[in-house]
């Protein structure tokens, strides 16, 4: 069955930017001898717990024992204000009528109220969402996009993800999925396309509007496409 699988932040909520910022004002207080743009390299698609542990050996400083707790709380605090859908996002979902999925490097929480903050909670109706809470590795690891397949019944290779970080598409192209390169967020830097390409991305899309050509491709490509 083919299914259609969404990242949320950076892909569905244009999110990162405000969740970057954040990050980096924290740390600027519990790690001044690091870099912006160190940490804001180590950020993207990764979960709060592995950012810092990326970052922490990298400083003479230590953080605080519930950083992660404290970055996570900042963020969610600033996206319940801020946050937007990504722009064209809602018309493509409602566009497609293939199955759908969320697979997401958040924690739940945050997943289910940023869909609900930006009024996608509605178009995403009874699809799953999978989070990085579920597993032990999550991305670049392809655990959890595996869970995915295993709990939607559907084999990697009948899932197309979007994806807008490298790890993400580590992790999606690793599960044996078709990744589409998202670079459409706020947040995507120059060369962002390259190093998505690198990790194993298919197709680049610029623009949401986009989507259901790229979809088409990759269903009219695949054999069997019309016994699905």
């Amino acid at each position: 069955m083919d299914t259609l699988i969404f990242d949320c932040d950076g892909v569905l909520v244009d999110s990162e930017a405000i969740a970057e910022a954040t990050l980096v004002g924290l740390l600027g207080e519990w790690l001044p001898d690091l870099a912006a743009d160190t940490v804001l390299r180590q950020a993207l698609g990764m979960t709060t717990a592995n950012i810092l542990a990326h970052l922490e050996p990298l400083s003479r400083h230590r953080l605080p024992a519930d950083a992660t707790e404290r970055v996570d709380r900042a963020i969610e605090a600033r996206l319940a204000r801020e946050l937007e859908a990504v722009d064209g996002v809602a018309a493509a979902i409602a566009s497609l009528p293939l199955p759908k999925a969320v697979v997401s490097n958040s924690r739940r929480r945050r997943v289910l109220a940023s869909l609900a903050t930006t009024g996608l909670e509605r178009l995403i109706g009874e699809s799953p969402v999978f989070t990085a809470d579920q597993v032990a590795r999550p991305k670049p690891a392809p655990d959890l996009y595996l869970l995915a397949a295993r709990e939607l019944g559907c084999a990697p290779a009948d899932c197309l993800v979007v994806e807008d970080s490298v790890s993400g598409v580590t992790a999606a192209h690793a599960a044996g999925m078709t990744v589409i390169g998202f670079t459409g967020a706020s947040h995507v830097e120059p060369g962002q396309a390259r190093r998505l390409v690198e990790a194993g991305a298919w197709r680049i899309l610029d623009h949401m509007h986009g989507l259901e050509s790229l979809v088409d491709d990759w269903r009219h490509a695949r054999p069997h496409t019309a016994a699905r």
